[in-house]
């Protein structure tokens, strides 16, 4: 006899019952925790000097995953999250001659998580950022905290309770972005354990930090002030050196590009920002000393932003433990893309008297602590070189999950969450709309990688961001920025992307190109069918793509 089955006797309930108590006895909650504007090494399970206490111990009792992958940008890396699709399949990132991207409008075979989970009867709660189209419970969340105040973390003033804008007290004082999201996710927990315990639950937890604004707590910067004046070159040397000494990586630490600085140009902020800013990763010890100042400051406020959604994490942790579901709930942690290397100044401006970090301050981190950030890869966000896609992820579930501190290698996508959750939740995928097919899912289940170190078989993973694309077959990847020519890389030996191979075998690059324009063409004619839902994309639809 099974313990289940021993169980069911003891309690006297029927046999019959017996498949779907057992069931519901292995379907586990889901936590899924997105960061925004993070880099690869920036916490200290994949490298980092920050204190990120509560990440790394959910990796030392669980699985990192060294090759996972988002879409170099929020807003797309966010619908493909929840949607299982690419986001040009659905119509939230561009495509060549079609509108899209950040306005874009998903058809209405493009269901999110929180949908589809529901025919297990989950109950599904969103915190902080949304980005997606359409308002948040439309999409099956039950209640959300709507963080679309983006430029000032110190105010509540923006945001949104259940799709109702909130209205921040006159005298508003004492809040802070970061802990307000999981002060929210608590409260929806606690409702959740009091009213609805007899059902598992997706919390979605969605961070605006560290994306800039610079905003931090003063304790918390206090802590990493002076840790930054080695400067750019010194963290990306120590972060390369601990990640070899985890396995993490097998690369070379890539060069910095000395010429490749923000990917908008907003000359007017460098002249608010004043003497401090530099807009490229030059040579510290080239720097003026207010420029190393500066620059050290920046990053002691990314870092503090980075420690304390850590200290929040570890609050939303303690809250699982207490309600009794911590080793039956699934736990994600990922990167919307990688650090940013954008320097601009918008909504309250910048005050360059405020002390740094400050309400009335606004401050980016730029392309030298970013290219730290992103140890040891290339670019930025937006660009689809490993710097801009490729995202920590970590997996952590007692029940589930028996490895500890265990790496895993396959590459992966955010496209695979949604097959890995509904698999794991004993949900099939919907395969008829209303009245029309839809479309298969084109990610894989993550859980054969959950039990071992196993490669998930897969055609490509593939990318498109301004301009910016990329294709990745096994270990072979092809990539180009913007009107550059395509570069190709063994990624089993050169994730850092610093051996172009392209002229020496241009068989692979024409083979590979044909793979990227045969799926472009796939999801441009996917786009068509639906292309009433899509804005013009004219001048000031791209400008608001730009925002985040």
């Amino acid at each position: 006899m099974t313990p289940l089955q021993l169980l069911v006797a003891l309690l006297g309930i029927s046999l019959v019952a017996g498949p779907s108590l057992a069931e519901e006895a292995a379907r586990p909650n889901i936590v899924f925790i997105l960061a925004d504007d993070l880099g690869y090494s920036d916490i200290g399970c994949y490298g980092g000097e920050v204190e990120t206490p509560n990440l790394d111990s959910l990796a030392q009792n669980g699985l990192r995953f060294t090759q996972f992958y988002n879409t170099a940008r929020c807003w797309p890396t966010r619908g493909a999250l929840l949607s299982g699709y690419y986001a040009q399949q659905i119509h939230r990132d561009g495509l060549p001659g079609l509108g899209g991207g950040g306005q874009g409008v998903r058809q209405p075979w493009a269901r999110l998580l929180p949908d589809l989970l529901k025919s297990a009867g989950y109950r599904s709660y969103h915190s902080g950022k949304w980005h997606i189209d359409g308002p948040v419970l439309q999409s099956g969340f039950l209640r959300s905290l709507d963080m679309r105040n983006q430029g000032n973390y110190f105010t509540a003033a923006g945001n949104s309770i259940d799709d109702v804008p909130v209205q921040a007290p006159a005298d508003e004082k004492g809040y802070y972005a970061t802990i307000a999201t999981v002060d929210h996710a608590i409260d929806c927990l606690k409702d959740h354990a009091t009213n609805h315990a007899d059902a598992p639950f997706f919390q979605y937890v969605a961070f605006i930090a560290p994306h800039f604004p610079l905003h931090a707590l003063p304790e918390d910067i206090a802590k990493y002030r002076d840790k930054y004046l080695s400067g750019w070159e010194a963290v990306r040397e120590t972060r390369h050196a601990r990640q070899k000494e985890m396995g993490l990586v097998n690369t070379p630490l890539s060069a910095l590009e000395r010429e490749v600085g923000p990917p908008y140009a907003f000359p007017d902020a460098m002249q608010k920002l004043g003497e401090g800013e530099v807009n490229r990763p030059l040579p510290w010890n080239e720097l003026t000393e207010k420029q190393r100042r500066f620059q050290a400051t920046k990053m002691a406020i990314h870092a503090a932003m980075v420690d304390r959604m850590d200290q929040e994490i570890g609050r939303l942790l303690a809250q699982l433990k207490a309600m009794n579901v911590f080793d039956n709930t699934l736990i994600f942690f990922a990167s919307d893309n990688g650090a940013s290397a954008e320097i601009m100044v918008r909504h309250g401006g910048h005050d360059p008297q405020a002390s740094p970090g400050s309400a009335a301050t606004y401050l980016c981190l730029g392309p030298g602590f970013s290219s730290a950030a992103n140890t040891p890869f290339r670019r930025h966000k937006t660009w689809v070189h490993e710097g801009g896609i490729s995202t920590p992820l970590i997996v952590h579930w007692p029940q589930g999950i028996t490895a500890k501190n265990a790496l895993r290698h396959t590459p992966a996508h955010v496209i695979d969450i949604v097959p890995t959750v509904l698999e794991l939740a004993g949900v099939e995928p919907p395969t008829q709309g209303e009245g029309e097919p839809i479309p298969p899912k084109p990610g894989k289940s993550l859980a054969p990688a959950f039990q071992e170190d196993v490669t998930i078989s897969r055609d490509s993973l593939w990318w498109l961001h301004e301009g910016n694309r990329a294709i990745r077959v096994d270990d072979w990847k092809l990539v180009a920025a913007k009107d550059d020519p395509w570069e190709l890389y063994d990624l089993g030996t050169d994730r850092a992307e610093q051996h172009n191979l392209a002229a020496q075998m241009p068989e692979k690059v024409k083979e590979l190109e044909q793979l990227w324009q045969q799926q472009t063409n796939d999801f441009v004619e996917l786009a068509k069918q639906s292309l009433p839902a899509q804005p013009a994309g004219g001048a000031k639809a791209k400008a608001k793509q730009k925002k985040n």
